[in-house]
Order: C-alpha cells, then structure tokens, then sequence
C-alpha cells in the first residue's frame, strides 16, 4: 500500500481526494499548510505529495523547496487556473507535475499512478529506508529498535522518537520546541521536557555522554545528529 500526503488548505478538497485515492487502495495523510506537510513526511513514510500553491503559514513552493534538501519522492502540485507563473516556479524548483483546479478525478488519479511507477519502479527514487546508520548507531524503524556497536540499547517511546527525528535528519539543527512538537504533536505548555530526554538518550548511545560524538548540542538553537546517515 502506498502513503499518499494531501497537503491544501481547503477541507473540502482534501475531503474530496482523500475520497478518491482511498478507492484505489492508497493510505491517505493529509496536511493544511507546508509546515504540517514537512512534520508527515519526517514522521511517516510518505511515497507521494499532492500539494496546493496558495496556503497560510507556509506556502507550498516554499514547502516544496525544503522537501527537497531531503527528499526525492514525487510532489504534484495542486493550482488554481491563472497561476501559471507559480507553476513554472513550482517546476523550477522540483515539483515533478501539477493538476489545474477543479481537477477531473480521472485524470489525478492517472498522473498520480504515472509518478508512482516512475519513482518507485523505474529507478526515479526509492522507498525510505526502514534501517538507518550513522557511524555505530543503527536505528531499524520497521522493529522499532536502537543498537549501537550491534548491542542492542532500550529506549522509551519517546526517546525513540527523538532519537529517529534527528538521525532522519542528519545535520540539522532542532529547537526544543520543534523536537516537541513534531514528536509529542502538540506545542509545549509550560516546561520543555526535550532537554531530559535527550541527556537519557546520550546516556544510552554515547561512549561518553558529557563528550557526545553523535548527539550535539548547538547552544542556542538546539540539538542534532553529527555525522551522515547511511
């Protein structure tokens, strides 16, 4: 079963192509800005975005465009007629189709089904790995499961999830209030208890927690993972 995100602001479209995809057997996300896009496809396993140009918080070229640093799978975008300039700026920018506003179901579904053939049996990209490295720590997100030097470490649900956000994204820096909002999927109400969880996490992969090889602390701003994933 493919994973189909559909990223627009307008409930009623979102109602009406979730309808139409789940016919043909697809699992649907869905997401009304860019940002809510970007936190599905960190947390899922999403083979194919269906995104609107025109969105509050964060529109989709702008999504798009961040998708794209870590990301290959397809994005169609969704336009509304006369925003032809905006469609050469979404296909500049790596969009890999788009579908005009009211769209005929038939033709979606077609071009959906093209960009999924294309990308995950033609070589255009492949399906994210279930199993990933960095240096001696090796996260498998089908078992759920953390080792390091091939020992087996325990980690609590949440410390999973932390841990996985930032090894799927290698190099880059998290707030603590992003880390809890994509991990806990809520904004933060009081005292962030990220840093806590991250001090157990060091504690459970790192030679030496005080002096974190992997880990990294970025004063200021806030966690990442060194190294590169594999």
């Amino acid at each position: 079963m493919y994973n189909i995100l559909v990223c627009d602001d307008e409930k009623d479209i979102v109602s009406a192509l979730t309808i139409y995809l789940r016919s043909e057997g697809y699992q649907v996300f869905t997401a009304g800005n860019g940002r809510e896009a970007l936190e599905v496809v960190d947390r899922e396993d999403i083979h194919l975005v269906l995104m609107d140009i025109m969105m509050p918080g964060m529109d989709g070229i702008t999504a798009m465009t961040e998708l794209r640093r870590h990301a290959n799978l397809p994005v169609i975008l969704l336009t509304a007629k006369g925003e032809d300039t905006d469609k050469i700026l979404g296909l500049n920018v790596g969009a890999d189709d788009y579908v005009t506003k009211p769209f005929n179901p038939v033709e979606l579904l077609a071009r959906v089904k093209s960009q999924l053939r294309r990308y995950l049996q033609l070589g255009g990209g492949t399906v994210r790995p279930t199993a990933v490295t960095i240096g001696s720590i090796v996260l498998d997100d089908e078992g759920k499961t953390v080792a390091v030097d091939g020992e087996r470490v325990s980690l609590t649900p949440l410390e999973y999830d932390i841990l996985r956000l930032l090894m799927l994204s290698a190099g880059k820096v998290f707030s603590p209030a992003e880390i809890y909002r994509r991990v806990w999927h809520e904004d933060c109400v009081g005292d962030n208890p990220v840093a806590v969880h991250v001090r157990h996490i060091r504690e459970k992969i790192e030679i030496n927690p005080a002096e974190p090889r992997y880990l990294k602390v970025v004063w200021g701003k806030g966690y990442k993972m060194e190294g590169e994933a594999q």
